[in-house]
């Protein structure tokens, strides 16, 4: 009679403890889901606008293209290390986020992964020829997965470039995410205020391919945002 009565509290302080647990569990889950939820929040989505030309979120893609002609106020040259020469314009980004791909490349050098700026700014009529480039090599559908057609691409913003592994072949494939580089600037570029643009598996979303190699500016607070919640901008903003 006294083992059974020894047994009975011991039964009811493990499943006290074992209850205590799951509580404690529960408390967290719902502590973390309400973060998330002031993370995403805590953005004042109304700060900057996603259609106004030359505003640092705004939106570009297959549906919604840049003004006719439109070029960029200010254009100038990151001090990094270039592709091509100083005097092609592809070289220059919109002059008010220099700065900040300096800072990028410099992390990114000191990381141990050196990076090559190869592409920036492109006007209308260079993103017609190049377009063009890829109907040549593989069709419509093909070019319209990997380029942009003039007067919707991003480039054409200024705040958005193409990057390589420094000393390494500029072919922009997608096995860069796979390289050194490609994954330290997955973890790292919102530092800089940079998002890599077309995610993998959000291709329904963005309109292209997954790539690797393209950053966006959209300042540190919304790239730190999309960053953590693996996110588009088209997604964020409910802009389809």
């Amino acid at each position: 009679m006294k083992t059974r009565d020894i047994r009975i509290p011991l039964i009811l302080i493990a499943l006290f403890i074992g209850g205590m647990y799951l509580i404690r569990g529960a408390v967290i889950r719902i502590r973390d889901d309400r973060n998330q939820k002031k993370s995403i929040l805590s953005i004042n989505t109304q700060l900057h606008s996603t259609t106004e030309p030359g505003s640092i979120w705004w939106i570009v893609n297959k549906k919604r293209p840049l003004p006719s002609g439109y070029i960029p106020p200010s254009l100038s040259i990151p001090n990094v290390t270039l592709r091509l020469d100083r005097d092609n314009e592809s070289m220059k980004v919109n002059g008010t986020i220099t700065k900040n791909i300096e800072d990028l490349f410099a992390a990114a050098e000191k990381a141990g992964n050196p990076l090559l700026f190869a592409s920036g700014y492109r006007s209308e009529e260079y993103q017609r020829q190049l377009y063009q480039s890829y109907v040549e090599q593989g069709g419509q559908e093909f070019a319209d997965k990997t380029s942009a057609k003039p007067g919707t691409s991003e480039h054409q913003t200024g705040y958005a470039f193409d990057v390589c592994e420094l000393n390494k072949d500029c072919t922009l494939e997608k096995s860069f995410g796979d390289t050194k580089a490609g994954i330290w600037l997955q973890q790292n570029a919102h530092r800089y205020g940079f998002i890599i643009r077309y995610l993998n598996g959000k291709e329904a979303e963005t309109g292209y391919d997954y790539e690797p190699w393209h950053l966006r500016y959209v300042g540190t607070e919304l790239a730190t945002e999309l960053h953590d919640t693996n996110r588009t901008m088209e997604d964020f903003f409910n802009a389809q």
